[in-house]
């Protein structure tokens, strides 16, 4: 198998891509403005609340079984290692950058969370439609190749609103000032008068101020970590398309052609189709505000380029070549092709829907999502080409 023919084969589906977000930077131009500020925040709502949920719940409960989610164990590890891994890069970034502290969450998210669904769901089938790949029949590899890329949906999904969400909370400007506001009350906290010589009197009066100011650090973290977030829209229909898929009294009244609840089943499906369209044309239509810029320094965003497309992928082959020598993943080349593909992918763009919730770091994310997703189309194209060589 050539390397034109596997280069072919990867850099179709991110041309596909490309189009369809180069359309939605197009519709989103203040001449046209069909997909303008308040369009764009509609669709973000209908794609958050209506069209993620469906795609991910549908895709999981008609592919995903008890035995295939045992025999895929490893990929809920593997992405945790992307997140883990990326947020250390993120940290020797911030080291080396000194970003201000607002901008501190959006950096570790951009380089911890990966557009684990969305580009999976458009790449991965578009492969296996292409002649030249080391993946079998096209019919049976897109099944399979839709049921990994939706599974890594849902558990990205749940990484990133449990942690991805809170860091960029925790590093807004109101954080910020909440926690200059605790450290002021730990400051004047009252102390033992100095001529107090009783050394018990001393010991117990220290530990209650330590308590105290324990205390004070649990409530602020428990104020800054929101819960109800890791249960987002897309995280609760993942949490269904795994009851429906794994329980099988319930996959047999919903999934199949002879399913006597079917139509459910369609509809949701009908419904989550839309979901990767809409998410691509909004994608480019957020690009355009990164051209306008921001304050954010060039070298932060070409260092966050640098750890989600040099440093990640090559953390990813050690990973998982690692795991498939000692054991720990089957030698499925498609299976392979994915996992390696989890830690080459630019940023999730839901990193944005985050940053305006809280309005830190806005226009900033928009010139990282300008940025990224640009270099995206050379990096996923190489790295495609390589992981597919890899894996043959």
């Amino acid at each position: 198998m050539g390397f034109v023919d596997l280069f072919c084969a990867a850099s179709m589906p991110v041309l596909k891509v490309l189009i369809v977000t180069a359309l939605g930077s197009f519709l989103a131009l203040d001449s046209i403005n069909i997909l303008g500020q308040s369009a764009r925040k509609q669709v973000n709502e209908l794609v958050f609340f209506v069209f993620n949920p469906a795609l991910v719940g549908s895709n999981l409960a008609k592919t995903i079984t008890y035995e295939s989610l045992v025999a895929l164990w490893f990929m809920p590890v593997n992405i945790l290692l992307t997140f883990i891994i990326g947020s250390a890069l993120g940290w020797v970034l911030m080291i080396i950058a000194k970003p201000p502290q607002h901008l501190k969450g959006l950096i570790l998210g951009a380089c911890s969370a990966g557009n684990l669904g969305n580009m999976l769901l458009i790449i991965v089938p578009a492969v296996c439609k292409e002649k030249g790949t080391p993946f079998g029949d096209s019919d049976v590899c897109s099944e399979f190749g839709t049921a990994y890329a939706s599974l890594s949906m849902a558990i990205g999904a749940i990484f990133l609103w449990s942690y991805v969400y809170n860091l960029v909370r925790v590093f807004s400007k109101d954080s910020t000032t909440n926690e200059a506001v605790i450290m002021q009350e730990d400051l004047v906290q009252p102390l033992l008068p100095s001529t107090e010589s009783d050394s018990s009197i001393k010991i117990e009066g220290r530990m209650k101020v330590i308590l105290n100011s324990m205390k004070r650090k649990w409530s602020d973290i428990s104020r800054h970590v929101n819960l109800k977030a890791v249960f987002a829209p897309s995280t609760s229909g993942a949490i269904v398309g795994f009851v429906v898929g794994t329980i099988g009294p319930m996959r047999r009244l919903l999934i199949g052609t002879t399913a006597p609840l079917r139509v459910f089943q369609d509809s949701a499906s009908l419904v989550g189709d839309a979901a990767i369209p809409a998410v691509t044309l909004v994608v480019g239509a957020n690009l355009v505000k990164g051209l306008k810029g921001s304050g954010i320094a060039l070298p932060i965003v070409f260092g966050i380029a640098a750890v989600r497309y040099i440093f990640l992928p090559l953390f990813g082959i050690l990973i998982v070549k690692g795991a498939l020598y000692f054991g720990l993943v089957h030698a499925d080349p498609l299976y392979l092709f994915v996992l390696l593909l989890q830690f080459a992918l630019p940023p999730a763009m839901n990193i944005g829907t985050i940053t305006q919730l809280f309005g830190a770091g806005e226009s900033d994310c928009s010139v990282i999502m300008l940025w990224t997703y640009g270099l995206a189309s050379i990096s996923l194209t190489l790295w495609s080409t390589f992981f597919m060589w890899l894996v043959a």
